[in-house]
């Protein structure tokens, strides 16, 4: 009987340490791409972030990276299935590793392009305060080799693509990928549609920059799609709403803090997975 329980403890504890990766499988659909025009693509799926295809008349270009070398692999073999194009470009809209982790298993040819701060923070200690990975020499190809300050234009033949960076939010180094002719915008991070806005204060993230920088993007570009990380498409009165709603929990805490209130007290005041923003406004008030 003794036996037959600790035969059993082991299967449980065995079950325990191996469920979290069976978990991460089930939970990782496969790589899909949504047709958004012709030459545009936005990529699902696979382990990290949603990101973009764009075909122009030479090469292709790409935006984030997902996680891991699977995905990658069908990210990649997904491209093929729809253009004999190569790829020339990987653009990383920002540093999370839900959307660079895999640029080190996209070929070295690969031209990977980001903002300044963005390539700055690949190198940045991470949130626990260990050491970045990326200073090694072996990952030193898959950091962003191409960096801007403001504004680049990439040109796939006549067809052209928009890099811009409008201030930082979410992290330092958020760039938005627009496309002119579809009026689509890619924008990593910079929204988060049905969960709380993330501002990564650890990398400089600020959440009041964080509202100027989408109101300068709107009054920028003419887009009116708008893709994201972590959600589907949206419009323009759906990222006006988003600002409208940050702006309101600012207040909320704005208010709160000035009546003596501590962060605990604040927390409890709103939803529990708002509780990372609400820190971070509060932070930032001064």
């Amino acid at each position: 009987m003794r036996f037959k329980f600790k035969l059993i403890s082991i299967l449980v504890l065995i079950f325990v340490l191996i469920s979290p990766s069976f978990a991460q499988q089930r939970e990782a659909p496969p790589v899909e791409f949504l047709k958004i025009s012709d030459n545009l693509y936005e990529i699902h799926g696979g382990s990290g972030a949603n990101g973009g295809l764009y075909i122009g008349d030479n090469g292709t270009l790409v935006i984030d990276a997902k996680m891991n070398k699977e995905s990658v692999n069908q990210v990649l073999a997904g491209i093929k299935k729809i253009t004999d194009k190569p790829v020339k470009y990987l653009v990383n809209t920002h540093s999370d590793g839900d959307h660079v982790n895999g640029n080190r298993f996209f070929p070295e040819n690969v031209i990977i392009v980001a903002h300044k701060n963005c390539r700055k923070e690949f190198f940045h200690t991470q949130r626990d305060g260990s050491a970045s990975k990326w200073s090694s020499t072996e990952l030193a190809p898959f950091v962003p080799s191409v960096t801007f300050k403001d504004k680049m234009d990439i040109y796939l033949g006549t067809k052209k693509v928009e890099l811009w960076y409008f201030g930082k939010g979410h992290t330092t180094g958020d760039i938005v990928v627009y496309f002119p002719e579809e009026k689509t915008a890619f924008v990593g991070d910079q929204i988060f549609i049905g969960r709380a806005q993330l501002i990564h204060a650890y990398k400089g993230g600020n959440s009041f920059a964080h509202v100027k920088t989408l109101a300068k993007m709107l009054s920028t570009l003419d887009a009116k799609k708008f893709c994201s990380g972590h959600a589907d498409v949206i419009g323009r009165e759906a990222v006006k709403k988003h600002i409208k709603e940050m702006v309101t929990l600012q207040d909320k805490v704005k208010d709160l803090k000035s009546l003596g209130k501590k962060l605990g007290e604040i927390k409890a005041k709103f939803n529990e997975n708002e509780s990372r923003l609400i820190e971070a406004i509060y932070n930032e008030i001064k």
